[in-house]
């Protein structure tokens, strides 16, 4: 097992990622993800669905960055990984349409052999408010 895909190497990489994505650098994650990457986007809000492959992904972030006019923020609580999962505790914040979206987020990921999040799962706390910010 390399430094990159030990458990404290995914942490790292992961929480780097949470950095990369405020910044918008989503070109600086694109090694992260595998190819054929599926991202669960749960609830009842115009993001559910099920993402696959990196180009719907980053669709699905720029919709985010889109319609909150760049304040969708994450802030890391925590980080916990294995060779296998990795779950990030976070507090998600953004303002939308007068709406305003503050709560706590728990994001499981599973890697690949290659250390690669293969598929994502979000779960925020606070389920009927997070669909109604985003519907």
């Amino acid at each position: 097992m390399s430094s990159q895909t030990s458990a404290a190497g995914l942490a790292e990489r992961f929480r780097q990622g949470y950095e990369n994505f405020g910044k918008g650098d989503l070109e600086a994650i694109r090694a992260d993800f595998a190819p054929d990457i599926v991202w669960h986007a749960g609830g009842h809000n115009s993001l559910t669905g099920d993402y696959k492959g990196i180009d719907e992904v980053f669709t699905l972030f720029g919709r985010i960055f889109e319609k909150t006019g760049g304040t969708f923020k994450n802030e890391v609580h925590d980080i916990l990984a294995n060779d296998t999962h990795g779950i990030a505790l976070v507090k998600t914040s953004g303002t939308r349409n007068g709406k305003t979206l503050e709560g706590n987020t728990v994001h499981v990921v599973h890697y690949n052999a290659e250390g690669q999040i293969a598929e994502s799962w979000i779960i925020p706390q606070e389920a009927a408010e997070t669909d109604d910010f985003w519907s």
